[in-house]
């Protein structure tokens, strides 16, 4: 297999074995106008397997998504064919238009203008609920 190095752009590393096509969904990658490549199962001294996306452009990232699916990936920003950044997510405290609230007597169901806001509630099991009802997600 032969997946081209990137010269300027952002490769998300360490995700967990099998959610990167979640992270693809969640963050609207297939509406780029760029090489995108999904390299699944990857053998990982410190993980086992893992995932990883490279994407052949430098955009805006919410880190939240990231966070929220996986919260040990590592964003790398590369530039000129070298890794100028890093940048570590953890689960952020609050979701805010990613998630949508499963429960049908839940106010969002029926004001579909307001938005789905979800917050950690607790962070060991890494659950969230929805702000206006209580609702777990996921």
């Amino acid at each position: 297999m032969n997946i081209d190095s990137i010269i300027n752009g952002i490769v998300l590393d360490h995700i967990t074995a099998g959610k990167s096509m979640e992270i693809y969904r969640l963050l609207g990658l297939e509406e780029l106008d760029c090489s995108v490549a999904i390299i699944k199962n990857v053998h990982s001294n410190r993980m086992g397997k893992k995932d990883i996306i490279k994407i052949d452009q430098v955009l805006d990232m919410d880190l939240n998504v990231l966070g929220y699916v996986d919260p040990d990936i590592t964003v790398n920003i590369i530039r000129d064919g070298k890794t100028v950044e890093k940048k570590h997510v953890e689960l952020p405290e609050r979701i805010t238009g990613v998630l949508k609230c499963k429960n049908p007597r839940c106010i969002t169901t029926t004001e579909q203008e307001l938005p789905q806001i979800f917050e950690l509630r607790d962070r060991e099991h890494g659950i969230y609920r929805c702000l206006y009802c209580e609702a777990k997600a996921k």
